[in-house]
């Protein structure tokens, strides 16, 4: 006769295994509630955001007057340190100009030098007759006076030629005040002023930095030690735009609102291709 398989006795249940597994058939949260926290998993925080510029500038003339030209338009992509308008400035170029003048010119440096030097040799010759015996102690005077006096004009010539070199860089930082230049690598929001307009106040451009961008967020309190600094969150901006886009948290509010229960989050978004607008809603999730 062919030998039954011998057959293996089924694993006995440890009571909390069955409670739970009865739990998961008829109630799964109460089941959730029965595991250790380490088989606990926390859903993704998702959050409604938005995206602004990273710094929003209203570029102004240190000084007020005649808006001589506006170099850029509206929408227009702009280097840091780039010319993008001026004020009038004949005169400030005519005193720069002047002054530019006034320090190359050295006549009057290298005649009292010549002056000097043939004072020296003078000098030189009568200590050699004086101990000679052959001019006066009064002769000999008058020739020092006149040493003395060559070694002040020398002196002065050097420190008119160093005031003119002063009043050429604050000649040249007066006209720098009438140009304006983009702190930031950026775009241009709205012209303020046209070409001819009296400046005053002097604001002339609205510029906006979009690379990186800033993307934010209002929490609820659950969320508080979930986010921190440093951490990864996926940016889906809205429709038509979509995608998503990875940026990082750089500041995490320390102080609630009490009235509304949120706290802030920050991050910044990377948008090398100005490919993103600054304004647009999005959606975070971390």
């Amino acid at each position: 006769m062919r030998a039954l398989p011998t057959l293996r006795p089924l694993p006995i249940l440890r009571p909390l295994s069955m409670i739970v597994l009865l739990l998961a058939l008829a109630c799964p949260s109460q089941a959730q509630d029965l595991l250790p926290p380490s088989a606990t998993l926390q859903a993704p925080l998702e959050f409604d955001c938005l995206l602004e510029p990273r710094r929003h500038v209203v570029l102004a003339a240190p000084v007020v007057g005649v808006v001589g030209q506006v170099l850029v338009e509206r929408g227009d992509a702009v280097e840091k340190d780039q010319l993008v308008a001026s004020l009038e400035s004949e005169v400030e170029q005519a005193t720069v100009a002047m002054a530019r003048a006034r320090k190359k010119a050295d006549a009057e440096l290298r005649g009292s030098q010549a002056r000097l030097e043939f004072e020296n040799r003078r000098m030189e010759r009568n200590q050699r007759l004086r101990s000679e015996g052959v001019v006066s102690d009064g002769l000999f005077d008058e020739v020092e006076s006149a040493r003395l006096m060559a070694e002040a004009s020398v002196r002065k010539a050097t420190e008119d030629r160093e005031l003119s070199a002063l009043e050429l860089k604050r000649a040249e930082a007066a006209l720098a005040q009438r140009e304006l230049r983009s702190p930031v690598k950026g775009v241009v929001v709205q012209v303020m002023r046209n070409p001819g307009e009296y400046a005053d106040p002097p604001q002339i451009l609205e510029l906006a930095q979009i690379d990186p961008l800033r993307v934010e967020v209002f929490a609820p309190v659950s969320a508080l030690g979930r986010i921190v600094v440093g951490a990864q969150g996926i940016v889906i901006p809205e429709e038509p735009v979509g995608g998503e886009f990875s940026a990082q948290v750089t500041v995490v509010d320390r102080v609630v609102d009490a009235a509304s229960g949120t706290f802030g989050v920050r991050l910044e978004l990377p948008n090398p291709d100005h490919r993103l607008s600054a304004g647009l809603k999005c959606r975070v999730r971390f």
